[in-house]
C-alpha cells in the first residue's frame, strides 16, 4: 500500500510539472534580441531600446546579440535566427534584404523565407557620399568623372539592396564604378582612409564628419531633413524608388502570444520620445508599421529588386 501511494505521489508530481510548464506564459526567460550588424548604426540603438522596454514590461532578461557577416552583409545573423527554437525568445532585427534579397540568393536556411514580420520601425537615411575634397559633388559630376577616372565604391554587400541602387543609378547615368569592397561598417574612417573614393552608408554612421563629406543622393522617395538640398534616387530615377526600412522578424512557427506581446512593447517603443527624438537628430523615419503591412511591402521590394536585377544583368 506504502509503495503504491508513494507512486501515485510521483506520477501526481509529474502531471502538476507537465500541467504547470503548459501553463506558463510568456516570456519567463531571457530573450534575445539578434542584429546582424555592429553596434551602433540605426537599427541596434532602436532594437536596444525595445529590449530594455520589453525587460522593464515583462520583467525578464533581454540581450542584443549583434551578429555581423565580416563584408558578408546580414545573413549569418539571419540565419542563427532561422536555426534557433520557434518559440519567441530569439527576434530577429532586420533591413529589408533578409526577407528580399535573402531567399533569392541560394541560402538553403533561407529559402523559402522562415520568417514573419512582426512590423517595420525604421526607414534608415540611407546616402551615397564622397570626402568634401573629392572633384565631384553631386551625381552628374561624379558620373562625368568616372568616365576617365577609376572610382572606387563601399558597400555593406553586392547582393544588398543599397548596393543595388547604387549600381543601378550608375548604369542610369552612364557609368560604372571600377571597382568595389564589402565592409561591416560604413563611417568617417572609411572615407579618410582613401581605401574607397564612395560609400552607401546610413547617414548616422557619418553624422560625426558631415561638414567633411559630400551627400551625392539620398536613396529613397523622400529628402532627409539634415540633407534637405540633396536629391533621392528616386528623383534622379524613379525606378530605382527602394526606401530601406528595418523591422522585427520571428520564426514563423512561433506562437501568436509570443508575437503579440514582443509587438506590444515594440510599437510602444517607437512612439516614445526618446525614439522620436533619435528620429529629428538622424534624420531617420521611426514609426511602427503592422505585420499585414510588411507583408506587401516585401512583395512590392521583391518586384522592385528584380527590375533592378534585370537592369543591371543588361
Amino acid at each position: 500500500m506504502f509503495k503504491f501511494a508513494k507512486s501515485m505521489t510521483a506520477v501526481a508530481l509529474a502531471l502538476a510539472a507537465v500541467s504547470g510548464s503548459a501553463q506558463a506564459e510568456y516570456p519567463e526567460k531571457p530573450v534575445e534580441f539578434v542584429v546582424p550588424w555592429p553596434p551602433g548604426d540605426l537599427e541596434d540603438v532602436l532594437t536596444r531600446m525595445i529590449a530594455e522596454d520589453f525587460s522593464e514590461a515583462y520583467g525578464v532578461p533581454t540581450a542584443v546579440v549583434n551578429k555581423p557577416g565580416g563584408g558578408g552583409g546580414p545573413f549569418p545573423g539571419a540565419i542563427e535566427v532561422a536555426n534557433a527554437p520557434a518559440d519567441g525568445y530569439t527576434v530577429g532585427s532586420f533591413l529589408i534584404a533578409i526577407p528580399v534579397v535573402g531567399p533569392q540568393i541560394g541560402i538553403p536556411d533561407l529559402n523559402p523565407d522562415p520568417f514573419v514580420p512582426l512590423g517595420n520601425f525604421l526607414t534608415y537615411p540611407f546616402v551615397i557620399a564622397t570626402g568634401a575634397n573629392a572633384p565631384y559633388a553631386t551625381m552628374s559630376e561624379l558620373a562625368e568623372h568616372a568616365k576617365d577616372n577609376d572610382v572606387v565604391l563601399g558597400h555593406f554587400g553586392a547582393p544588398l539592396v543599397p548596393t543595388q541602387v547604387t549600381m543601378g543609378l550608375a548604369k542610369e547615368m552612364g557609368f560604372s564604378y571600377a571597382s568595389d569592397a564589402a565592409f561591416d561598417a560604413l563611417d568617417c574612417n572609411t572615407l579618410a582612409s582613401g581605401d574607397v573614393d564612395v560609400i552607401n552608408t546610413t547617414l548616422q554612421l557619418i553624422l560625426p564628419c558631415l561638414d567633411e563629406v559630400s551627400v551625392l543622393a539620398s536613396i529613397g522617395s523622400e529628402r532627409i531633413n539634415l540633407t534637405a538640398n540633396t536629391p533621392t534616387v528616386a528623383e534622379l530615377a524613379p525606378d530605382l524608388d527602394v526606401a530601406l526600412w528595418n523591422g522585427l522578424f520571428v520564426h514563423k512557427d512561433t506562437p501568436q502570444e509570443a508575437r503579440d506581446k514582443i509587438i506590444a512593447v515594440a510599437e510602444k517603443t517607437m512612439m516614445s520620445d526618446r525614439a522620436q527624438k533619435l528620429a529629428a537628430e538622424t534624420g531617420a523615419q521611426v514609426y511602427w508599421q503592422p505585420a499585414a503591412e510588411v507583408v506587401d511591402q516585401i512583395q512590392k521590394d521583391i518586384e522592385t529588386m528584380g527590375r533592378i536585377e534585370s537592369m543591371l544583368s543588361e
